[in-house]
């Protein structure tokens, strides 16, 4: 058994300072130990999959060797399997997991842990994440995370620390800390703009091209039509364009906002994708900086797999951003809402807390829209060299 110092420290000394992650009984004196060090980082995301995203989007923004490690119990693999199989492995962005063993072949545990438990191993390896047991020894520290850091330098790909029970000794948790609470109430300009009349996704994007000057901003595509329009429009170097990972273009972009307070961070959404992880709102809301600003483009529909409706007129997503905690929310049919949003981005540089609007478009895409020719492992690498990233 180690203490959880000899471990963070150890860490430390490797560029390892950001944490985020679902809790886990066994991973509570790693927590603990993290939230009472203010040089540290940690964010509580609502699922496994968002933390994974987030970290991706502080190693996608660290220029000072920075990394980071996503914490989840084995069962939260589940939720993590499309961001570590289509955004970490296609964009090769490492990160270090600590995956704790529940159900562990041989270790009596709870009834929803008898599958997961012998299936870890074989899960991380299909997924091509190399893994090792959680170092239980203080001497087996050191070498552990050298050759854990050693992989993700070489592939740039993530390596698992598979943790059992009882690895890590306790430690206390001196007071619990809230993030920050923030109400604003949802702004709406709806003016019965007829379906057929609403803005097109094209004018949208470059309504948001114009706010995002090349040499201060990044923006954040979403996966399907949202990406491939921004990149037939404008290819510019601080863009990237998501490829898969539904509805993880939000915890990436706040990992990336963390990380760079020196950058505007810009995240195109989608409904579909938005609907999808709707905990990220609350996440964004309680940890999300001013430099972070969320732009929902909405047509009611999952327009790259056919049109199939979604649920989103039913729901008012200014007033979830609200709810959640974001400095600005605002939702409506009109153009000039992308230029509203931008503007109050500007303007409120002392109200804490993300921006967000929702922008209803409609249905339709370009007949012939290009996919992008250049790889995601190459969008990425000209993004980081573009915002001076290691």
């Amino acid at each position: 058994m180690i203490e959880a110092t000899q471990f963070v420290e150890a860490a430390r000394r490797r560029g390892l300072t950001w944490y985020a992650g679902v809790p886990c009984s066994f991973l509570t004196p790693f927590i603990n130990y993290v939230l009472q060090d203010p040089s540290l980082h940690y964010v509580s995301a609502a699922n496994e999959g968002d933390a994974v995203a987030l970290i991706a989007g502080v190693t996608l923004g660290a220029r000072d060797g920075t990394r980071g490690i996503a914490m989840m119990q084995n069962s939260g693999l589940g939720n993590a399997v499309s961001p570590l199989t289509s955004l970490t492995w296609t964009f090769r962005l490492p990160q270090l997991l600590i995956v704790t063993w529940r159900g562990e072949p041989g270790v009596s545990d709870e009834p929803q842990h008898a599958l997961m438990g012998p299936i870890t191993p074989t899960l991380l390896e299909t997924m091509e994440i190399p893994w090792e047991p959680f170092p239980r020894d203080a001497d087996a520290i050191e070498p552990a995370l050298a050759r854990a850091v050693a992989h993700m330098d070489k592939t740039g790909r993530p390596y698992a620390l598979v943790m059992q029970k009882g690895s890590v000794s306790p430690y206390p948790l001196d007071a619990a800390s809230t993030p920050r609470a923030v109400t604003c109430t949802p702004e709406t300009d709806w003016r019965g703009v007829a379906p057929d009349r609403l803005p097109s996704r094209r004018e949208a994007l470059e309504r948001a091209i114009a706010h995002t000057p090349l040499d201060s901003t990044v923006v954040l595509a979403s996966t399907g039509f949202c990406g491939r329009e921004l990149y037939a429009l404008n290819d510019r170097a601080n863009q990237l364009y998501m490829v898969g990972s539904m509805g993880c273009v939000t915890p990436l972009a706040l990992g990336l906002a963390l990380a760079r307070p020196d950058l505007h961070v810009v995240a195109l959404d989608g409904d579909g994708a938005a609907l999808m992880r709707m905990g990220a709102f609350a996440t964004l809301g309680a940890y999300g900086p001013r430099n972070l600003t969320h732009l929902l483009l909405d047509n009611g529909a999952h327009d790259s797999t056919g049109g199939q409706a979604t649920v989103s007129p039913h729901v008012s997503f200014a007033g979830v951003a609200a709810a959640c905690g974001y400095a600005r929310a605002l939702e409506g049919d009109d153009l000039s809402l992308v230029d509203t949003l931008f503007a109050r981005q500007a303007d409120d540089t002392a109200r804490a807390g993300p921006r967000f609007a929702r922008l209803a478009i409609r249905r339709g895409t370009p007949d012939g829209l290009p996919r992008p020719t250049i790889s995601p492992a190459d969008v990425k690498a000209r993004l980081m060299r573009h915002i001076g990233a290691a």
